[in-house]
C-alpha cells in the first residue's frame, strides 16, 4: 500500500484562513490570501480551489452550495472538525524549516561585477521605494486589525513584517554606498 502524498503548506493556509471564520467562498478566500503575501507565498484563484477540492477528498473541508439572483450558485466552504484536527496537527507537530529566500536584488548585487553601478544604485532605490510601500500598507493592515483579542496573532504577524521590511530598508540602504564606491572607481 502506498503511502498517503503529504499535504503542501498552501493547503494548511487555506485551511487556517477558513478556521478563522464561518464559512468562505473561493472569492473570499482568494481574498483574505492577499494578506498571505506579506510573509508567504499568496496562492493563486486555480490553486485555491485546487487546494480546495484536495481537503474535500480529505474530508478536511465541507462545502455546501447558496443560490444566488441572477448569478450561479455560490459554493461555500467551513473547516470540518477532522480539518481543525490536521490543521492543529501541523501546527504542533511540523518542524519549521528556514525560509527559503529568493531575494531578486541581491542576486543581482552579486553578479554586480557585471552590471552598471548606476543601474546597481537604481534598483537598491526601487527596492528601497517598493519596501516603504509595503511598510505603508503593513501599518495600514496593523491598524485595521486594532486590539481585537480575535485577531492578536495576525496582528503579531504584521508587527512581524514592519520590522522585516524596515531592516530591509535598512539592509538596502547600507549596501548603497558599497555600490557607489564601484561607481566612483570607474
Amino acid at each position: 500500500m502506498g503511502r498517503a502524498r503529504p499535504v503542501p503548506p498552501t493547503a494548511y493556509a487555506i485551511l487556517g484562513l477558513l478556521s478563522m471564520t464561518d464559512e468562505l467562498s473561493g472569492y473570499d478566500l482568494r481574498r483574505w490570501a492577499r494578506a498571505l503575501r506579506f510573509f508567504y507565498v499568496s496562492p493563486a484563484q486555480s490553486q485555491i480551489y485546487s487546494e480546495l477540492r484536495r481537503l474535500a477528498a480529505l474530508g478536511w473541508v465541507a462545502q455546501r452550495d447558496v443560490a444566488q439572483e441572477a448569478r450561479p450558485a455560490k459554493r461555500l466552504y467551513r473547516t470540518t472538525e477532522d480539518g481543525q484536527a490536521a490543521l492543529r496537527g501541523w501546527l504542533e507537530g511540523s518542524p519549521v524549516e528556514p525560509p527559503a529566500l529568493k531575494h531578486a536584488l541581491l542576486l543581482r548585487i552579486f553578479f554586480g561585477h557585471l552590471a552598471r553601478p548606476e543601474r546597481l544604485q537604481a534598483l537598491i532605490d526601487d527596492y528601497i521605494t517598493a519596501a516603504r510601500m509595503v511598510l505603508a500598507e503593513l501599518e495600514q493592515v496593523r491598524a485595521e486589525l486594532g486590539d481585537d483579542p480575535r485577531w492578536r496573532f495576525p496582528a503579531a504577524v504584521a508587527e512581524w513584517g514592519l520590522r522585516y521590511y524596515a531592516a530591509e530598508t535598512e539592509a538596502a540602504a547600507a549596501i548603497r554606498p558599497c555600490v557607489a564606491e564601484a561607481a566612483s572607481r570607474e
